[in-house]
């Protein structure tokens, strides 16, 4: 009988050892799964992820033959203190053609508030056609109580835009820093 007791426990330490080995790799993974699924957009363009890559300004011929769509989308993550929407919701672009538009913000709060805008470009093939030449995305917006704010985006569409692709979407989620990140 002491055996066999002694059998189940020496079994339950087993699989208590296990499951704690378990609940440790399934941290560490979940801990590693946002930076490699960054690493896996910027290398692929997924989510329509820009890598945040510098553009260097070099001629390019405008093609004036192709249109292509442009849309523009702004969100704000949960409870943020601000208005945010683009100053025109659709442009007809030629690719090869730098174009500015505007996204206007409204801190509605009494407050200084700090906040950043993430992009995404779809359709996800697209995200390496879009360059952006100047993007309030880049910095970090300081905004004063009830201050409301245009915010310029220089744009071109590479001419080697696969051709099936007509629209392209530019979207922005705006988030609230934290006074310790602003």
């Amino acid at each position: 009988m002491e055996t066999q007791k002694s059998q189940v426990l020496s079994a339950n330490r087993r699989v208590v050892h296990r499951l704690l080995l378990a609940v440790a790799a399934m941290f560490a993974f979940g801990f590693a799964l946002a930076p490699l699924y960054d690493v896996l957009c910027q290398i692929t363009g997924l989510n329509g992820k820009t890598g945040g890559r510098v553009v260097v300004a070099r001629p390019v011929a405008v093609d004036e033959t192709r249109t292509v769509t442009v849309e523009f989308v702004a969100s704000l993550n949960a409870a943020a203190p601000w208005e945010f929407a683009p100053k025109v919701t659709r442009m007809a672009v030629h690719p090869g053609q730098y174009y500015q538009t505007q996204f206007l913000a409204r801190n509605l709060t009494g407050q200084a508030l700090t906040g950043q805008a993430v992009p995404s470009v779809t359709p996800g093939p697209a995200a390496r056609h879009f360059q952006k030449i100047e993007c309030f995305c880049f910095n970090r917006q300081m905004f004063q109580p009830g201050e409301t704010r245009a915010m310029p985006v220089t744009f071109m569409i590479d001419p080697e835009l696969p051709p099936e692709v007509r629209t392209v979407t530019l979207s922005y989620t705006f988030f609230k820093l934290d006074d310790a990140g602003g």
